[in-house]
């Protein structure tokens, strides 16, 4: 009942819904740009919602978990990492994924709101640490679409799988585009 609601609701805000989710598999990290807006999130939730892909994560500080916020982000797919014992984000977040029976996490590069010059690439090397695919989301406010890629498991050619990243998000805009990543082939990442 509630992805019939999340559907109805996005169809009214005029968005549609391309490509697919890959419910087949049950790990994987879902890549999502731009990231220009706090609205991004809301849109988010109910995209997973229609798709009814409730098992979508996303990681944050330990802290964040603890009351009274605890229970609600937890609620909304948050996951606590535990950075403790000198494990990086990155090593933090692949032992989770090679852990859990099912772990498909939301991340977005730019990793804020803002305007960045360069992409954080800690998604790639936990999907080739977790030895999960890839699967890109483009949020494209221009369109009023929300566009899912098949899974790309990297292959350690960072360069050239940059390249095929981009190349799928090239052309979307953000809710505020001017806050976009450019992404083309010729950016920095």
């Amino acid at each position: 009942m509630l992805s019939v609601i999340s559907k109805t609701i996005l169809r009214l805000l005029g968005w549609k819904i391309t490509g697919r989710y890959p419910h087949e598999l049950n790990k994987f990290i879902i890549v999502v740009m731009p990231h220009t807006s706090n609205w991004d999130f809301p849109l988010g939730l109910l995209v997973r919602s229609a798709l009814k892909a409730r098992n979508i994560k996303f990681v944050a500080k330990d802290s964040l978990f603890k009351p009274p916020f605890g229970a609600i982000f937890r609620a909304l797919g948050g996951y606590p990492i535990d950075r403790s014992g000198g494990l990086g984000y990155v090593d933090a977040v692949v032992k989770i994924i090679k852990r859990e029976p099912q772990f498909v996490l939301t991340v977005t590069p730019e990793g804020t709101r803002s305007k960045v010059d360069k992409l954080k690439t800690g998604f790639y090397y936990i999907a080739l640490g977790a030895d999960v695919p890839l699967v890109l989301v483009s949020f494209d406010y221009g369109k009023k679409e929300v566009a899912w890629s098949k899974p790309f498991y990297p292959t350690g050619d960072k360069e050239k799988d940059f390249r095929e990243i981009l190349k799928f998000f090239e052309g979307a805009k953000g809710k505020h585009p001017e806050l976009g990543y450019p992404p083309t082939l010729n950016a920095k990442h």
